[in-house]
């Protein structure tokens, strides 16, 4: 065999050798990305199950096993809790078996696929605000007035006076509704949001000193929708990459290491404040999220909006759709490093979600 043969044959094994790990890399970073963003509505279906409809839940497992110190159940494991733990087993076998048998997938098309998930998310989130409130507003002002019963019968009315009533009948369906909105609109308001807030406002300040008149469901509006608008616009602007950086050295790495730290911050800082903001309000039924919602909380200021519980699902919506952005991030900035073609057109694609 000549030289110029033997050169010839070791640059195609290294490039062999070079194209499977790059091939395992992208598969690994895919499965992370998505394995991630699958378990954490995993964890908010399972959170569900566990305290509205009294499942087991997962851990009980290991609780039966007697393990992390517990002691084992005398009655074994729940066929529950073994189909709470398949469902995240189950997903993350799914994943597996989809990114496997797609091994040509670009990271650019995972991440314009969770980019576009974490969109409908804010845009169903705040189509569902926008209506709760100027519908419980209304309720809330002809209640307080003495017109609800004229209008809707004395029955009826004294149902809506009941929180749970209210967030089964009234709240639910237009969280539905807002969904359904978000399917077929692609268009987020959230200036429209903020002119409605300064509205509110200037509403409360004429009815107060111009006519003498404020009622507690008034600045429940207000306070409704700057949550919203706060909790909600964070996630989206991180879609658009609109969020401004104060880090002086950022602006001078190049491409390669901008990637490369927005891909460290999204593992590192980003998914684990997500996840923390998820376990910390969802472990247990007094916990800071789910408390307020089993309760359906209400404001103790008399007739004021029936919407509190509902505050505290915004860190909720705020954690789920940040951190599938994250991941979505994580997926497109690898690609900026493992030099895929597309990466340059990003931006673009995000202006669209």
């Amino acid at each position: 065999m000549s030289q110029g043969a033997q050169v010839n044959d070791d640059t195609v094994v290294k490039a062999h050798v070079s194209a499977e790990s790059h091939g395992l890399l992208v598969s690994t970073v895919r499965v992370f990305a998505l394995s991630m963003t699958a378990w954490a509505f995993m964890f908010i279906i399972n959170n569900v199950l566990n305290f509205w409809f009294d499942w087991p839940g997962t851990l009980s497992i290991f609780g039966s096993l007697g393990m992390f110190g517990q002691d084992a159940a005398k009655d074994g494991i729940p066929t529950l809790a073994w189909v709470q733990f398949a469902t995240y087993a189950g997903t993350l076998a799914v994943i597996l078996f989809a990114v496997l048998r797609s091994p040509d997938r670009s990271l650019h098309t995972d991440s314009e696929l969770l980019g576009g998930v974490a969109g409908y998310i804010i845009r169903a989130a705040f189509w569902a605000v926008l209506m709760i409130g100027l519908v419980d507003g209304l309720i809330s002002f002809l209640r307080v007035e003495g017109f609800l019963a004229n209008i809707v019968g004395s029955g009826l009315a004294e149902e809506l006076g009941r929180p749970t009533f209210r967030g089964h009948f009234v709240h639910y369906p237009l969280i539905v509704a807002g969904m359904v909105i978000a399917t077929f609109n692609r268009n987020l308001g959230f200036h429209w949001l903020a002119l409605l807030i300064v509205a509110a406002e200037i509403t409360i300040v004429i009815a107060r000193f111009v006519f003498s008149y404020e009622q507690a469901f008034m600045a429940d509006l207000v306070r409704f929708w700057y949550g919203a608008l706060f909790l909600f616009a964070s996630p989206y602007t991180l879609i658009k990459e609109g969020h401004v950086r104060v880090d002086i050295m950022y602006a001078s790495f190049s491409n390669q290491g901008k990637a490369m730290a927005n891909s460290i911050g999204c593992t590192i800082l980003g998914l684990p404040l997500c996840w923390t903001i998820m376990t910390m309000g969802l472990w247990g039924k007094a916990n800071a999220i789910n408390g307020p919602l089993l309760s359906f909380e209400v404001t103790q200021s008399g007739f004021g909006l029936y919407i509190k519980y509902l505050l505290a699902s915004f860190l909720l919506i705020f954690a789920l759709a940040m951190l599938v952005q994250f991941m979505s991030y994580l997926l497109s900035n690898v690609a900026t490093l493992l030099h895929e073609p597309g990466h340059e057109q990003d931006l673009e694609e995000h202006a669209a979600i």
